[in-house]
Parts: C-alpha cells; sequence; structure tokens
C-alpha cells in the first residue's frame, strides 16, 4: 500500500501539552485540524463521527488491546483454552442482553429508590462514593443475585485495584514486570476469585444455578457443553467491576446536571412521580415511559462520555479517511469531541436533552452516540447501565432539589485520565415538597 500524506499536527501539540490538558487539546486538535490529526509520529486521533465509528467497525484493523485490566489468572492446571473463554462470554452476554435487563427492572429499582431516600439532607455530600455503592449494590445483584453481598467486600477491593494500576506514572512498565500495582491487582483478583469458587460449586451441587448472570454461565448449552469452572472465574472480575464503575462516573454528571438545570430535574420528577409506590413493583413498561428522564441521560452522555477516549492500535498499514496508517501505530477515538461534531448535533455544545425526543416526546436517536462503543467491542452492559441510570435519576429528582455549594471555588475537579469524572464533587439536597 503505498504512503499518502499524514494528518496534520497540531501547532505546539505534543505529549506534554496532551498531558497538561486533554481536553483542550482534543478540542483545538478537531477545530483546526478536522477528522483525523496526529499527535505525535505514530499517534493519531480520530475526532469525528465519521472515523470513530469507521475505526470501531473495523476491528480487525483497528483491535482492542489484547491485555484486559483482570488477565487470567497464572494457574498450575493451565489456563482455559481460547475456545472456552469464547464461549464463557457468550453466556456472559446472554444475561446481559437488553430482553434480560427488561426481565429485571423490578430487581434493579429498589437500590436505586433507596439511594434517593437515604441522601442526608441540608448538607453538602460528597457524591461519588455513595453513588459508587449504590451502582455496586445494583451491579453485584444482577451478576449474582442473594450471593452479592458475600461478595461486595471483594469487589470493593477490585475497584481499588483499577484505581490504582490506573494511575498515572511516569514511566510504562513492560506487562511481565511484577510491579507493586500489578501485585495487588493479583492479590485481590485471586481474594475475589477464591469467594466466587465455592458459590459456582455449591451452585453446580445443588442444581439451584439462579436466574442471574452467573446462572446463565453455569448452564450448559447446547454447542458447547458445560463451561470449565476456570473459565468462569477468569471472566467476571472485570464485567464485576465494570457494572459500576463507569456508570458511577456517569451518574456524577448526571447528578451535577440535575444540580444546574432545575427546569430539567423538574420535568425529570414529574415522570417519576408515576413510578409505582413500591419500587419492586417497577416494570420496563414504566422505564420505558421515562421518556424525558432518559433523554436527559442520553444528553449528558453526550456531553460527557465517561469513557471519553479509546485505544486502538492498528495490525497492518491501513487507510483511515484520506490518510495511511502504518502497522504499531496508536489510534485514540475520541467521544468527546465526536459529540461535539455539528455535522451530527445542533448547538453541540449546548445541554438540551430535548434534541432527543421527537415532537411527541417520545425518544429517538439524532446523530452519533458513542458513550457506549460501538462495533464488535461496544458496551456489553449497555443495557443494564441505562437502566440503573435512568433510575437512580428518576428517583433522585422525585425526592430531591439538588444544588452546588455555595463559594467562589468549583464543586468538583475535573479528571480525564482513565475516564470523565468529577472527582470530589459535592452537592446539596433539599427534599422536594
Amino acid at each position: 500500500m503505498g504512503r499518502t500524506n499524514e494528518p496534520p499536527r497540531v501547532p505546539g501539540g505534543s505529549f506534554a501539552a496532551w498531558s497538561r490538558d486533554r481536553l483542550t487539546l482534543a478540542r483545538r486538535g478537531a477545530d483546526e485540524c478536522g477528522d483525523v490529526w496526529q499527535l505525535e509520529p505514530g499517534v493519531y486521533v480520530a475526532a469525528t463521527a465519521g472515523p470513530c465509528e469507521e475505526v470501531l467497525h473495523r476491528a480487525q484493523d483497528f483491535p482492542k488491546a489484547s491485555s484486559p485490566l483482570f488477565p487470567p489468572l497464572k494457574r498450575s492446571s493451565g489456563a482455559p483454552t481460547p475456545e472456552a473463554r469464547a464461549h464463557a462470554h457468550a453466556a456472559r452476554m446472554r444475561g446481559l442482553r437488553p430482553q434480560a435487563v427488561a426481565a429485571r427492572i423490578g430487581e434493579i429499582a429498589p437500590a436505586a429508590a433507596r439511594f434517593a431516600d437515604q441522601w442526608p439532607t441540608g448538607q453538602d455530600v460528597e457524591v461519588l462514593p455513595a453513588v459508587r455503592d449504590a451502582l455496586a449494590e445494583i451491579g453485584l445483584r444482577y451478576l449474582f443475585s442473594e450471593d452479592a453481598p458475600t461478595l461486595l467486600p471483594f469487589a470493593a477491593q477490585l475497584f481499588l485495584a483499577r484505581e490504582v494500576i490506573e494511575r498515572p506514572s511516569r514511566w510504562v512498565w513492560p506487562r511481565w514486570i511484577p510491579t507493586p500495582a500489578r501485585r495487588f491487582r493479583t492479590r485481590q483478583q485471586v481474594a475475589f476469585t477464591n469467594a466466587l469458587r465455592p458459590i459456582v460449586r455449591r451452585r453446580r451441587s445443588s442444581g439451584q444455578l439462579g436466574d442471574d448472570v452467573l446462572g446463565q454461565m453455569l448452564r450448559p448449552s447446547s454447542r458447547y457443553g458445560l463451561l470449565p469452572e476456570e473459565a468462569i472465574l477468569d471472566t467476571l472480575p472485570g464485567i464485576t467491576v465494570a457494572t459500576f464503575e463507569t456508570p458511577s462516573r456517569a451518574a456524577g454528571w448526571i447528578l451535577l446536571h440535575l444540580a444546574r438545570h432545575p427546569q430539567a430535574a423538574g420535568r425529570v420528577a414529574a415522570e417519576a412521580a408515576l413510578l409505582p409506590a413500591d419500587p419492586a413493583a417497577t416494570t420496563s413498561a414504566h422505564l420505558d415511559r421515562l421518556h424525558y428522564t432518559q433523554a436527559l441521560v442520553h444528553e449528558v452522555l453526550r456531553l460527557h462520555p465517561p469513557s471519553w477516549l479509546l485505544t486502538r492500535r492498528t495490525t497492518r498499514q491501513t487507510q483511515l479517511t484520506d490518510y495511511t496508517i502504518d502497522a504499531g501505530s496508536t489510534v485514540l477515538v475520541c467521544p468527546y469531541t465526536a459529540h461535539r461534531d455539528a455535522r451530527e448535533h445542533f448547538e453541540p455544545d449546548q445541554f438540551q436533552p430535548e434534541r432527543w425526543l421527537d415532537d411527541s416526546g417520545s425518544p429517538v436517536k439524532p446523530g452519533v452516540f458513542l458513550s457506549f462503543g460501538t462495533g464488535p467491542h461496544g458496551c456489553e452492559g449497555a443495557a443494564l447501565a441505562m437502566a440503573m441510570l435512568t433510575l437512580l435519576t428518576a428517583q433522585t429528582a422525585r425526592c430531591h432539589h439538588l444544588s452546588e455549594p455555595p463559594g467562589p471555588g468549583p464543586s468538583y475537579q475535573l479528571a480525564t485520565f482513565g475516564g470523565l469524572t468529577t472527582v470530589g464533587l459535592r452537592l446539596r439536597a433539599t427534599l422536594r415538597s
């Protein structure tokens, strides 16, 4: 394949400038250079909707990183085969499909209501830890039902291991070096696996497999049969953390927007007033009627995608738009700037939940939306995350008016490394009459 022109570079752009202010440089790159731009030699940014979607759909040319956050543990018995891992992933996916989530809305809703009911009123509260606890309870109950309380403390340590290993560092150590962060991650992964193993064995020996995600993985399939125990154990730490880690970042932005846009919060509260008095009686039909609430969640996720930057590495020399990308290059897919592409979204920097509704108030899907990714590696938990976030938003607005603490300083610090996060966000709740 012949070499064509390289993508343009932002004047003054470099890794140093990127590290100082990623969002500003990302916006500059999209505004000044267009669809694809170059950060450093061999590092490119897909900045607008078209190339972002192209990279994410062309998984063979732009594959996801091969090293998961929680790699399979090394065991004397050997690792599960690639075939066993693939079938374990497929079995896990069965429990996360939209239809499966819709059937279990009544299990998700009570914890969202408790979060709202238990929010202390009249005082400034740090939001993210409380949100994370509530969503961890929902996520683990969805995965493990009545066994969730046993696994919650181990899941909290898995989350901490993720935080430790993803902290910014001056050095990028080879994967085979057992750094302190990697050793800590392995210890927490072993502890989680050791807590989960007897649950797996008890369910199998009793024949009571359960209707949760773990139960789906324990059922033999007609094509593959019974999954090996180790394949089940290896595939669950990552999804366990994912059920609450990324949604917690999203929830922080959503609650901040409820505080900053009281009129929108009032519309959400009006919808939420029609939910059943007993949260356990909530069904997918109730959820589907929360049109404006879902629109607000989509709009916040558009403006502040929690996973605002996705990394891919080319396997071979290939084309992206009008440019040739060499094998081994890094391509950064940027939903943050793609969602601000004026060709896809009218007044893209404005908070307008109504853009997600048609004239009748029914949901629509305007423009590109990459907060859950797309293509072969799109977020498998998207339906669960949307249900969790929609119910948490509705129940919070039903109970409370939110506001930012008075004072000249910001109510949070913006973090962009590893995700778009409102670190230290503090909000105040007053009862909605």
